[in-house]
C-alpha cells in the first residue's frame, strides 16, 4: 500500500532507509536523517506491515541551487549544485527528490516507480513545481531514465557514497 505525507514520517520509514541507504555503507544511525525532514514530502510503499520502499521530496528555495549536505549530524558530505538551477535556465518552483530506496527482496516490482510518481505528482499539485533535480546513485540511472528523468551535469562522487549523477526533470 502506498502512503505519502508532508510532515515527519514513522521510524518504520526512517528504519528502512537506513537499511537500504546508509547501513550498507557502515555509516552510522542518525544518517538517514535530513534536517528538513519534518518540512519535506514523503512517500513510501508497504508490503505486509513493512515499509518495502521510500523516498522524500522538499521544494528548493528560490536561493538555492541545491547545493547542500548529505545527512544531518556532523561528518555530512558536500552535494554539489545542479548546473541548470545555479545558472538560472530552468522554471521555478523547483523540487528534489532524496532518500529513495527499497529493500532488496521487493526490488523490480515496481514499488519505487509508485514511490517517486507519487512524489512527482505531489510536488506539481501541491506546491506548482515546474522542475525536478536528483543526484542518482550509478546503479538507479537506468530507473529514473525510464520515469522520464534526464542526465545533466558531469559525473561526481559524495564522500562515503560514491559516484552519481544529477538527473533533472521537467513538469
Amino acid at each position: 500500500m502506498l502512503h505519502v505525507l508532508h510532515g515527519m514520517p514513522s521510524e518504520a520509514y526512517f528504519a528502512t532507509r537506513y537499511a537500504v541507504l546508509r547501513q550498507p555503507l557502515g555509516m552510522p544511525h542518525g544518517s538517514e536523517r535530513l534536517s528538513d525532514d519534518d518540512d519535506a514530502l514523503h512517500a513510501w510503499f508497504e508490503v505486509d506491515n513493512a515499509v518495502a520502499a521510500v523516498g522524500r521530496a522538499h521544494v528548493l528555495p528560490i536561493d538555492s541551487d541545491g547545493s547542500g549536505v548529505d545527512h544531518k549530524g556532523p561528518g555530512a558530505a558536500a552535494i554539489p549544485p545542479f548546473g541548470p538551477l545555479a545558472r538560472a535556465e530552468v522554471q521555478r518552483p523547483a523540487f528534489q527528490i532524496r532518500q529513495m530506496g527499497t529493500v532488496e527482496e521487493h526490488r523490480r516490482k515496481g514499488l519505487a516507480g509508485q514511490v517517486l510518481s507519487a512524489l512527482e505528482e505531489g510536488m506539481v499539485t501541491q506546491y506548482g513545481a515546474k522542475t525536478g533535480f536528483l543526484q542518482a546513485r550509478e546503479h538507479a540511472i537506468g530507473f529514473y531514465r525510464s520515469q522520464g528523468w534526464v542526465l545533466i551535469d558531469e559525473p561526481y562522487a559524495i564522500t562515503n557514497i560514491g559516484p552519481h549523477r544529477s538527473m533533472m526533470k521537467t513538469f
